[in-house]
């Protein structure tokens, strides 16, 4: 399985002679009806008209605080959705919060528990922070202490108790990924008890 983790050095080493083309293809002038000066409203004009329907920031054009702050909020979305999925027995919703791998390995999951004729119900507590980004800020790493409240395993037919009781706490990595315009997790982790 690929690991989705920070880049290495060696592969920023290889991309270098690419970027660097890039870095001297962007810097060539091109013409500028106001040119580049700051108007005294206190924006910038480039030049180029804004249109209404534009997409939203690349995520290194974003601040820092307001990056963290949507892919915490982004975070929260997939383990509401997680939840759902699973109580449902139905992974459909899960394509708009995740992306593969993880996508696959919860669609895989819920598909085998309803085989089973099982469903799950479960309440967790969350406390995530993020712990790092790459260097392109397209992927952010969220750790977590996940605290399951209490977990229970139900027959789909019946509705009877099949196992479960209070649950335990334990630290999660994630790797939430920008993909199409806005943030899914990749990729969890599961790490020591906390």
């Amino acid at each position: 399985m690929r690991r989705l983790v920070r880049s290495s050095p060696r592969a920023l080493r290889r991309a270098a002679p690419a970027l660097a083309a890039l870095l001297l293809a962007a810097c060539g002038s091109s013409p500028s009806s106001s040119g580049g000066a700051l108007k005294p409203a206190g924006t910038f004009d480039t030049g180029a008209a804004s249109s209404a329907g534009a997409a939203p920031a690349a995520p290194s054009a974003q601040p820092t605080e307001q990056l963290y702050k949507t892919v915490l909020k982004r975070y929260r979305e997939y383990q509401a959705v997680y939840q759902r999925v699973y109580q449902k027995n139905d992974p459909t919703e899960l394509a708009t919060v995740a992306v593969d791998p993880l996508l696959s390995q919860v669609t895989d999951d819920v598909e085998k528990t309803k085989a089973k004729g099982e469903v799950w119900r479960f309440a967790n507590t969350f406390n995530p922070r993020v712990y790092g980004r790459s260097t392109d800020s397209t992927k952010v790493y969220v750790i977590d202490c996940v605290k399951t409240l209490s977990g229970y395993r139900f027959s789909a037919t019946t509705g009877k108790r099949l196992s479960g009781g209070p649950g335990t706490a334990a630290v999660f990595r994630s790797t939430l990924q920008y993909d199409s315009g806005t943030w899914k997790v990749a990729a969890i982790v599961q790490d020591r008890p906390c």
